[in-house]
């Protein structure tokens, strides 16, 4: 399975699209071909508030889920230091 083929199994696409081809590439390119980079920065991205009300029908927003799943590639941002 390619770089984008993983990504899109990271982020559910299958179940909830939302992502074209094209910018999953984007997002793997800014993020330096890491996958787990790119899945941090698009899950982000569909944490977006998303409730949805329409003729009396409600959708409820699922921002936290998308959010609770980034955590789990959220990178560290740990460095080392050196003594002086």
């Amino acid at each position: 399975m390619d770089a984008v083929g993983k990504l899109r199994v990271i982020l559910r696409e299958k179940d909830v699209p939302f992502f074209t081809d094209d910018e999953l590439i984007l997002q793997l390119e800014r993020a330096g071909n890491d996958i787990d980079l790119a899945a941090y920065h698009c899950l982000i991205i569909k944490a977006e508030e998303c409730s949805l009300n329409v003729s009396g029908l409600t959708i409820a927003d699922s921002h936290a889920y998308w959010l609770r799943l980034a955590s789990m590639y959220r990178p560290n941002c740990t460095t080392v230091r050196r003594g002086g």
